[in-house]
Formats: C-alpha cells, sequence, structure tokens
C-alpha cells in the first residue's frame, strides 16, 4: 500500500498541449541554441513528449546579450523559415524576452523596447549572484506601463531563500512567479529543489515552463520523475499557463 502512494511519475507524461513560456530555442542570440539545427533537435525533441506550441524567450541583457525586437525577430524568421522548408507545420513559434533587470532595463521600458509574451505579460529575471537594488522600482514601473510582471525562477535566488517572507512580499505587490521544471529535481541543487517545492506549497506560483537551452536539459526534463502529491500540485499550474497564454 505504502508503495502505491510513493510511487513517482514522469512529470513529461502530463506536458502533452503544454505551451512553454520561457525557453531559449531561437538560434545565436543568447546561451541557448546556437544554430537552426539545435533550434529544430529542440523542438523535435519537445515534440516527442507533446509540446509544440512555444513562446521563445531569448536573455535581454545590457553588455551580454543586448538583444531588441530587431535581432529577436530576425531569429525567429529564421527558424520558422527552416520549419517550413522541413514541412513542420505542427509547430506555433512567437517570441517574447526574457528581460535582465540592469542598467539598462529602465530605459528599454520608457523606449517600448521591451518584448511581453501575449501583449500584458513581461517575463523578468535578476541576477543569481544578488538581488538587483532597484528592483522594486522597476516592478513597479512594469506594472505602470500596462504589464503584469513575471519574475522568471523565483526559485534559484539563494540570497532569498534565507528570508521566504520576500515571496510573500512581493506576491502581495503583484508579481507573478514562473518555477522551472528542472527545479523539481536536482538539476540546480537540492536548495533550489527545495525552495521549489516550498513555493508551491505555500501557492506562491502562478506559471511553468522549461527554461530549456540545450537538447541535454530537455533530455534531462525527460527523465524528471516526481511523487503523485506533488503532480495534484503542479497539474494546476501547468493548466493555469495554458489558459493563460494560448
Amino acid at each position: 500500500m505504502f508503495q502505491i502512494f510513493s510511487k513517482k511519475k514522469f512529470l513529461a507524461d502530463y506536458l502533452s498541449g503544454f505551451i512553454d513560456i520561457h525557453n531559449h530555442i531561437l538560434p545565436g542570440i543568447d546561451d541557448g541554441a546556437k544554430t537552426v539545427e539545435d533550434s529544430i533537435q529542440l523542438i523535435q525533441g519537445f515534440s516527442d513528449i507533446g509540446v509544440n506550441s512555444f513562446v521563445a524567450t531569448p536573455h535581454i541583457m545590457n553588455n551580454y546579450y543586448p538583444n531588441t525586437r530587431e535581432t529577436i525577430t530576425e531569429s525567429l524568421h529564421q527558424l520558422t523559415n527552416e520549419l517550413l522548408a522541413k514541412n513542420l507545420t505542427d509547430v506555433s513559434i512567437e517570441a517574447a524576452a526574457e528581460h535582465m533587470i540592469d542598467d539598462g532595463f529602465e530605459d528599454l521600458l520608457t523606449d517600448k523596447g521591451v518584448m511581453p509574451l501575449r501583449k500584458d505579460h513581461l517575463l523578468v529575471e535578476m541576477s543569481y549572484l544578488q538581488p538587483a537594488i532597484h528592483f522594486e522600482e522597476c516592478i513597479e514601473s512594469v506594472m505602470k506601463n500596462g504589464y503584469f510582471p513575471i519574475l522568471a525562477h523565483p526559485e534559484r535566488y539563494g540570497y532569498w531563500h534565507s528570508d521566504f517572507r520576500k515571496y510573500a512580499y512581493y506576491k502581495e505587490k503583484g508579481v507573478l512567479f514562473q518555477l522551472n521544471f528542472l527545479s523539481l529535481s536536482n538539476y540546480y541543487g537540492p536548495e533550489v529543489k527545495k525552495a521549489a517545492y516550498n513555493l508551491i506549497d505555500k501557492g506562491h506560483i502562478d506559471f511553468v515552463a522549461s527554461d530549456v537551452h540545450r537538447i541535454d536539459q530537455l533530455d534531462y526534463l525527460k527523465e524528471v520523475k516526481i511523487s503523485t502529491s506533488l503532480i495534484k500540485k503542479v497539474l494546476p499550474l501547468i493548466h493555469n499557463t495554458i489558459e493563460t497564454f494560448y
């Protein structure tokens, strides 16, 4: 009886029909896919688990990945043309961005250079080394400009793990949280996994996504197993992501 209730299941078995709203599958513009061939390999790998819809979110990061609407759109065109050439017509892909809150972010926001998901959700991130000094001000600016801020992978910011009240504080401020599927495993380490489970238990997570950069990460995701009790908590997050962004 104990074995029945403790049995783990493959997370990938529950992703058919999912729309992946955070990934790095566009070729040649950040630390994700390097070539169109890499992108196609990732898309076909996702197709194996029933995921054919994507909002690609390359980094916009001052001094590292200074992407613009033009560079991202051009990369998307390269990929969609190759998909058509290969007759991969069941794939739906559009482009947004993952915006680093850095010293160029507010200017980008003011100049309407941001690339939101589905027009009104803006995916943002911070450095893993230290929190953005002006994070709260930037979030307020995002909302004043008519966007819903989504903080990418909040479970990965180790400097918040020692003060979990920050998560509740920013949720109350209107920040939405997107969790990485790989954080449900030990891929990023046990502390990130612990934080991910805690955030889910507290009801702080709104959306889920892959944040896949490379084929080895996708292969790892396909092998992730989680308990049936956790599946019941993750399924509503999967459904909410689908319902919000399809």
